[in-house]
């Protein structure tokens, strides 16, 4: 597809409801959430190529999108919403695939956490369950956005333990997802490495150079799928690091989908003083953090 993404992500759905409710206390109202979304779109949509919103709320936005900006609705119930045992996410009750194309969205975006490591049984229903997503796509004229997101089943993520096992864990899932079976357009992957282990930004387990290895072996993994990295709640001067990284490591991406690491802070900025206030910040502050990443990706 060789597209550029210069990419806002605002699919939260209920653990930002919750923040929002707290934030805004008792001033909160039901439509917060789709209030916070339709600002984040409006506000940040001119300066991307594509926003992301969620099943829920996506339908009630559509006709928010800005002139230029590629309308993206992510399949899921919720993306906070899984199934215990296994971390299957939920598809949504209220669309199916054959809908994206009736509603002039060109994109559809769906996650799956996965853990190379894990039950090899599980991993298959994990991956029938993509394979056929992607199949459907494909039969319904819609570019499918694959994210899977990376686990270990002993490991907790922000441990040293973790962070050693993380290039692998990523580069093992990028490659498996890769593979055509899955009929994904873009992958939409996690930066392969924990900067709080990175020499120059935390604990010192990895050193510059080995981060830089992570970046190319993760990447040669997508084997000519265009890629994208995602922020994974990071804060915005990680994640712009780490893009920075991975154009130092040569890594052949097509840019990035930013969601928290953009406008997290501006929960805060609605709690305190209304949407006049988030859409202030989100010109303010928000474009301005859109505009570096997109100079950070070149």
């Amino acid at each position: 597809m060789q597209r550029a993404f210069h990419g806002v992500a605002v699919d939260a759905g209920s653990g930002l409801a919750a923040a929002l409710a707290e934030a805004r206390g008792a001033a909160a109202r039901d439509d917060d959430l789709l209030t916070f979304k339709r600002a984040v779109l409006e506000e940040l949509g001119p300066d991307a190529s594509t926003v992301l919103v969620d099943a829920t709320c996506g339908p009630d936005l559509l006709e928010s999108y800005p002139a230029g900006c590629a309308r993206m609705v992510a399949f899921e119930a919720d993306v906070y919403h899984i199934s215990d045992a296994d971390r299957i996410t939920v598809l949504p009750e209220n669309l199916q695939v054959s809908d994206y194309a009736a509603m002039d969205v060109g994109l559809l975006k769906f996650f799956i956490y996965y853990a190379p490591d894990d039950e090899p049984s599980l991993n298959v229903r994990k991956q029938d369950l993509v394979a056929d997503i992607g199949q459907r796509c494909r039969g319904a004229g819609v570019q499918f956005l694959m994210e899977p997101l990376v686990y270990h089943p002993t490991l907790e993520p922000g441990t040293e333990g973790y962070a050693r096992v993380k290039p692998d864990l990523v580069r093992r899932a990028t490659a498996t997802f890769a593979d055509p079976r899955f009929q994904a357009d873009v992958l939409k992957v996690e930066i392969p490495v924990d900067l709080d282990f990175v020499d120059g930004f935390g604990t010192p387990v990895f050193s510059h150079a080995d981060a830089l290895d992570a970046f190319r072996a993760a990447g040669d993994a997508a084997e000519g799928i265009d890629l994208v990295y995602l922020s994974a709640g990071v804060t915005f001067e990680r994640f712009e690091a780490s893009l920075k990284m991975a154009v130092e490591a040569g890594v052949p991406f097509n840019g990035f989908m930013c969601g928290r690491a953009i406008w997290s802070d501006a929960v805060g900025v609605f709690g305190s003083g209304g949407e006049q206030a988030l859409r202030s910040w989100l010109r303010d502050t928000g474009t301005q953090r859109l505009e570096k990443l997109v100079e950070a990706v070149g």
